[in-house]
């Protein structure tokens, strides 16, 4: 059976708290989830982070959500996206020390496509998935042109036509859920198989 447990571990601002989920056998991937805007309410509960992390366990990878600076346990404060983007790597880190060799994929929902799309310039992981990434609120970098990228057509936090335009230079290609918002409410089973089909085919 999958099993899960709170883990602290250390970043740049002090302790960070974490969930760490284990899948059936000998995990064939790592996989960090980082959650939505702290200073609106995000945090590593956040059903649509828990709905990539039961994906990421089914497919196999051992998985880490936790969460940012100054949310929960988490020692420090919000950082406006420079701080947290170290957090996410400090994660990463831990998993990489935790679990040596196995193929790193970095995940956000929101505000944490941002930090995890800042993150991977560094981790270079194999495998980028944003969910709603925060594109026109925050200064998105490139991303790498395998990236997983899904947005609904109906999100009201952020808008599709900024995230196409952000998109569209680096020929990078987005799977629009019609009728899906922001937090995809009704639609969490949709895009949990849409991650998992896309890593059937890759890893």
């Amino acid at each position: 059976m999958p099993s899960q447990r709170k883990i602290i571990f250390t970043g740049e601002a002090g302790q960070l708290e974490g969930m760490l989920h284990l899948p059936d056998g000998v995990p064939r991937a790592i996989a960090v989830v980082a959650h939505p805007l702290p200073i609106m309410g995000g945090t590593m509960d956040n059903k649509v982070v828990t709905t990539l992390v039961r994906t990421f366990v089914e497919s196999g990878f051992a998985t880490l959500r936790f969460n940012f600076r100054g949310v929960g346990e988490s020692a420090g404060s919000y950082d406006e996206g420079s701080g947290e983007t170290r957090d996410a790597i400090a994660a990463a880190n831990f998993m990489r020390r935790e679990f040596p060799d196995l193929p790193l994929i970095c995940a956000g929902f929101s505000f944490g496509g941002y930090v995890q799309a800042r993150a991977a310039t560094e981790l270079q992981p194999q495998q980028l998935v944003l969910i709603a990434p925060a594109v026109g609120r925050f200064a998105m970098p490139d991303v790498p042109a395998n990236t997983l990228l899904i947005h609904g057509d109906l999100d009201e936090v952020v808008e599709l036509r900024e995230v196409l335009h952000w998109a569209r230079p680096q020929h990078l290609p987005v799977i629009v859920l019609a009728g899906a918002e922001h937090f995809f409410h009704g639609r969490l089973t949709q895009l949990k198989q849409i991650v998992l089909q896309h890593f059937e085919r890759r890893v």
